[in-house]
């Protein structure tokens, strides 16, 4: 299998580049084993002008029919006839091989790291891929469809002949595949590490429920979108049809939130503390009012962080933790040895790591945290096992009927020992004078509760699921409208800890 990585550049801004953010010296040639061969990186030219990356793997076919302990698989799973061990072509086209060996070979260049040009990693660079023999089950339009709505400008797919001295003979189901235009590098691997696969619609391995991750990383910012979303994911996960439903609802929900710009945008920050009268006050007196004034975000954080540290939470997760802000808060607290942000918006997700500045963390300090993409209406194995969870201005973004669904998901199945809910009064909008009568604070709250409302819904909750609720107010408490913000903080309660126990 064989592909090639192009791009051009001046003496200014030099095409070789490119070695480094492949993490690739173009001076030495590099071979790396994989499970299935050997994978060689060189550069058959490289100057500032122009420069290529080569990546050929050298399939051994002995180890890729002992991995399959003597059966090959076929597409969708079915073991091959016998002699399609010894006669088989599948090792010498770009396929789900190939792919796997992206990801194994250029590991840093797909997650778009590179310490030592990071605006070039940032940026589009003029990129040629070159793929000499990739199946094809849909021919050269299913191609165009596929690569055509992604950014390049050129998608030129050629047939490859059966026999090119038997030209009666047709074309075959492999193309040659030449791809141009100015993407960012990490976008165009991400690319090719998904739909290589989705082409030759087999992998030579089992999808397990991790495949729905991996497709959800290397799909970000262009999947939830695309219009053959539904093939790709469908043939991606090899027709399996509980991953390809669970990976679908999530992207839609990506899509649903991209669209919206939900969670990259300050959710509920949209109307901000009254401000002070400050028409007839001097600039120096103006400032100092200033410097005093807490936000009602600050305020919020705050108050979400105490209870914490009253409850001893030691592993936090952020359930909807938008630009990454109370994550932030809470790793400058040594305390919280643990901290897990979970946003639906993978969007949210890219601005809350340039925020914590993951890529520049020490070792200790990024096995502290994790940024994951997920549902908060889904059960998820990966919430289970936290000390506790923040559901902060979180539930007025969900419309009512799903409000059982998050319920389930948080304090059914994952059970953290201490759950914090904040959400807005209505109560109190009557005091924001920006505020038009009858208006929620943000365009995307589906609903704004009372206290009276909010409470009847958590006591409910605590009753249905073995938790103590108390509630705290958030900001000024007016004596007659209540405080801004409202607080429920729940805790297991002492009971039904000693049941889960005794079941463990």
């Amino acid at each position: 299998m064989f592909l090639t990585i192009s791009t051009t550049g001046t003496h200014e801004r030099p095409a070789t580049d490119l070695g480094f953010l492949l993490h690739k010296h173009p001076d030495k040639a590099q071979a790396f084993s994989t499970s299935h061969g050997t994978a060689h990186v060189l550069y058959p030219e490289a100057s500032a002008e122009r420069c290529t990356a080569a990546l050929l793997l050298e399939i051994d076919p002995v180890a890729l029919v002992r991995r399959g302990k003597g059966k090959g698989k076929g597409r969708g799973g079915a073991p091959d006839a016998a002699l399609a061990q010894y006669v088989n072509d599948r090792p010498y086209a770009a396929s789900s091989l190939l792919a796997v060996a992206l990801s194994t070979v250029f590991k840093s260049a797909l997650r778009g790291v590179c310490a030592a040009r990071p605006e070039r990693a940032a940026e589009p660079l003029p990129l040629r891929i070159e793929v000499p023999a990739v199946p094809a089950r849909g021919g050269a339009e299913l191609v165009r469809a596929l690569f055509g709505p992604l950014g390049w400008t050129t998608v030129d797919v050629r047939p490859v002949v059966l026999d090119e001295t038997f030209p009666a003979w047709g074309d075959s189901r492999y193309v040659q595949l030449v791809l141009e235009g100015e993407l960012r590098l990490v976008d165009a691997l991400r690319q090719l590490y998904v739909l290589l696969p989705v082409l030759d619609d087999a992998k030579h391995y089992w999808v397990a429920p991790d495949e729905v991750e991996k497709l959800l990383r290397a799909g970000e910012g262009w999947l939830a979108g695309h219009p053959e979303r539904q093939l790709i994911t469908n043939r991606y996960l090899n027709r399996r049809w509980s991953l390809t439903r669970e990976a679908t609802e999530r992207l839609e929900l990506v899509r649903l939130a991209e669209a919206d710009d939900i969670g990259v945008e300050a959710i509920d920050n949209a109307v901000d503390d009254p401000a002070p009268d400050d028409e007839d006050t001097g600039t120096a007196e103006k400032t100092e009012k200033t410097e005093k004034t807490v936000s009602l975000a600050d305020q919020r954080r705050e108050a979400i962080l105490t209870a914490l540290r009253d409850a001893g939470a030691g592993s936090v997760l952020d359930l909807g933790c938008g630009q990454g802000q109370l994550v932030q808060a809470l790793l400058k607290d040594v305390r919280f040895g643990k901290v897990v942000g979970v946003d639906v918006s993978v969007r949210a997700l890219t601005v809350a790591a340039r925020r914590l500045k993951t890529e520049r963390m020490s070792e200790r300090q990024a096995e502290r945290v994790a940024l994951i993409q997920g549902s908060l209406t889904y059960t998820d194995k990966r919430l289970k096992g936290y000390d506790a969870a923040v559901l902060s201005e979180v539930i007025e973004h969900l419309d009512l009927p799903r409000l059982p669904a998050l319920e389930y998901a948080v304090f059914g199945t994952a059970r953290p020992a201490t759950v914090v809910v904040t959400t807005p009064n209505v109560e109190y909008n009557v005091r924001w004078e920006t505020l038009p009568a009858g208006h929620v604070r943000h365009r995307d709250h589906r609903f704004e509760w009372t206290r009276a409302e909010f409470r009847a819904w958590a006591d409910a909750v605590a009753a249905r699921h073995g938790y103590a609720v108390r509630y705290v107010p958030v900001g000024p408490d007016d004596p007659e409208v209540g405080p801004p913000t409202q607080m429920a903080v729940f805790t297991i309660a002492a009971t039904d800890t000693k049941k889960e126990e005794k079941a463990a």
